[in-house]
């Protein structure tokens, strides 16, 4: 049986994206991306522990991570876990983890000072060129109007 390599994040920049135009037309747009999690410890204090993910965007997604993403916002990432590993100037072996994003969604309003694309919250494919919604669930106990 083959594998599952799927990321789901929600988060907030921290800072703008790094855009670098290669040769041949592609485009590599890297974020860093803080998922913070809150919870009260055992005597009711409340903790926040913050993850820093390193994202990379290509083509597509990284121009338009280029135009509309700021620092702050908050979005939507899907995408899976990919490592880099070299060698370091002194020899040492490093690598690095970061999610390969295949699409993504931007959440919040309209960021001070920045543009969104016409169509709010849109969630960009890098298989479509297109916008395309992303389905909202509905809370937990929302009452719905279906029949079954």
């Amino acid at each position: 049986m083959a594998g599952i390599n799927k990321v789901i994040l929600v988060g907030n920049l921290g800072a703008d994206p790094e855009v670098k135009h290669l040769e041949g037309d592609k485009v590599v747009a890297n974020l860093r991306l803080a998922t913070t999690e809150a919870y009260k410890d055992k005597n009711g204090n409340r903790v926040e522990n913050t993850e820093w993910h390193d994202l990379e965007l290509w083509d597509g997604q990284a121009r338009i991570a280029e135009q509309y993403l700021k620092k702050g916002m908050q979005i939507y990432v899907e995408g899976k876990i990919k490592s880099d590993t070299w060698q370091d100037d002194q020899g040492n072996n490093r690598k690095r983890v970061k999610i390969r994003v295949n699409n993504f969604t931007m959440l919040g309003g309209r960021p001070e000072g920045g543009s969104t694309p016409s169509q709010g919250n849109s969630a960009y494919n890098s298989n479509t060129p297109k916008p395309t919604q992303v389905p909202v669930m509905d809370s937990p106990g929302e009452e719905d109007d279906l029949p079954f």
